[in-house]
């Protein structure tokens, strides 16, 4: 029944115009989106809105994950952040995209959401993914740079660590702006010398990022 149920996703994010990439489309119908959401609320999988997965956090609608994807121009073997590893379901999509010849690293601030990311993975054949507790908005620096950083929650700025950790010619997508509210998904390529060119891509609407270099836990 899922399989057929995400067979009916990708055809209508291709039809809607979400979805266009190749890489992107396959690895949309491979990776099982059910096995990354609690039993409670499988029924709604494949359904294009998002999921609350616990903690205030939520796996975003299908469309705005093939936005984010589709606006970073993965490849295979690239070495991809991302910032949020929530239930896994993207760090599987960007793992599926750059292969096992890249390196796919996800950090997550809330140790549950982490270990449910984690078994998530480790579940559905992409155990190769790093999974690390910590402070998202300092990014990685043991493994930097990056050939790519995905940040899947609001911040205030795109966080001076991330763009430092950055390779030249790397793209980093953020969605920046106000608590679920005037927020603009943005993808920031690094230029040499430490340039950055900065594209808009669209409203969007996602939780606040917190940590350092964004929203306190507070705010």
């Amino acid at each position: 029944m899922h399989e057929r149920e995400r067979e009916e996703l990708v055809e209508r994010l291709v039809q809607w115009g979400y979805l266009s990439k190749r890489d992107i489309i396959d690895a949309f119908k491979k990776v099982p989106r059910h096995e990354f959401i609690p039993e409670n609320i499988r029924d709604y999988a494949y359904a294009d809105q998002p999921l609350s997965i616990g903690h205030g956090q939520t796996i975003s609608a299908p469309s705005m994950i093939a936005i984010m994807l589709e606006s970073l121009d993965l490849k295979v073997g690239q070495k991809v952040l991302e910032v949020g590893t929530g239930s896994g379901y993207n760090a599987a999509l960007i793992a599926e995209i750059v292969g096992q010849k890249g390196k796919v690293f996800s950090i997550e601030r809330i140790n549950e959401l982490a270990d449910f990311g984690r078994a998530n993975l480790d579940r559905t054949g992409y155990g190769w993914v790093h999974v690390v507790v910590g402070d998202g908005t300092c990014g990685y620096e043991k493994e930097a740079p990056w050939n790519r950083i995905l940040v899947t929650a609001c911040t205030p700025k795109l966080p001076e660590p991330l763009l430092k950790q950055l390779k030249v010619k790397g793209k980093l997508g953020a969605p920046v702006g106000q608590h679920y509210m005037f927020q603009t998904w943005m993808v920031a390529e690094k230029r040499a010398k430490g340039e950055l060119k900065i594209e808009e891509r669209g409203g969007c609407s996602f939780v606040p990022l917190v940590g350092e270099y964004g929203w306190k836990a507070e705010d």
